[in-house]
C-alpha cells in the first residue's frame, strides 16, 4: 500500500459549501440561496465591494467558521485516511482564523491533522512544498492551477465550479467517492 501525501481544503470541501451563506445574507440583507451561488468570488455574488467582504470576514469569520457544519461522512473517512496516508489542511484562510480552524477541528472530532493558513487562494506552492500526490478543493481557481501544475486534483462537485473540466482533475459527489478514489490510488 502506497502511503500518500493529501493535501485538503476546508471550506466547501470538508463543510458544506454554502455554509456561509445565511451569514452573508443577514449580513447584507439578501435572500440568496446554493441555486444563486455561481461564483467563489463572494463581492460578485453579494454585489459589494471587498472592502465589505473583509469587514464582514473581521467581524463575523470567527462565528461563522466555528458553527460551519461538516459534510456527510467527512470525520470516519478523515480518521481512516488519518491511519494510512499523510493528510494536510491547506486552507486559503487567514493566519487570525487559525485559532477557530482549530476550535472547530476539535469541536467536531477531527484528527490532529497540520493546518496550513496561507491567507492566500494560490496553493500550489505549499503542495508542491508538501510533494502532495492529491489535493481535494472545491474552489475551481485553485483547482485549475494546481491541475496545471500537474497535480492531481478531486474536485468537490458544486454550483459554482460546474464548468470546469480539465486533466488531472476528477469530479466527486461525496467523500465516499473521495475514499473509493484514494483507495484505488494507494493499492
Amino acid at each position: 500500500m502506497k502511503k500518500l501525501n493529501i493535501c485538503i481544503d476546508i471550506d466547501g470541501t470538508v463543510t458544506d459549501p454554502y455554509y456561509f451563506m445565511p451569514y452573508f445574507n443577514k449580513y447584507f440583507d439578501k435572500d440568496l440561496g446554493p441555486e444563486d451561488c455561481h461564483t467563489c468570488k463572494l463581492e460578485d455574488l453579494y454585489e459589494v465591494s471587498l472592502e465589505e467582504v473583509i469587514d464582514f470576514y473581521l467581524k463575523e469569520g470567527y462565528d461563522m467558521h466555528l458553527n460551519a457544519p461538516v459534510l456527510e461522512g467527512v470525520n470516519e473517512i478523515l480518521w481512516d485516511l488519518y491511519e494510512t496516508h499523510n493528510l494536510y489542511f491547506v486552507t486559503a484562510r487567514n493566519k487570525k482564523m487559525e485559532k477557530v480552524t482549530l476550535d472547530w477541528m476539535k469541536a467536531n472530532n477531527m484528527p490532529p491533522i497540520k493546518v496550513h493558513s496561507l491567507g492566500s487562494y494560490y496553493k500550489v506552492d505549499k503542495a508542491k512544498e508538501l510533494k502532495c500526490d492529491l489535493f481535494i478543493e472545491d474552489n475551481p481557481e485553485n483547482t485549475k492551477q494546481l491541475a496545471q501544475e500537474g497535480i492531481k486534483v478531486l474536485l468537490i462537485d458544486t454550483n459554482y465550479n460546474k464548468d470546469l473540466n480539465l486533466k488531472n482533475v476528477i469530479r466527486v459527489n461525496s467523500w465516499y467517492d473521495i475514499k473509493n478514489i484514494i483507495d484505488k490510488m494507494s493499492f
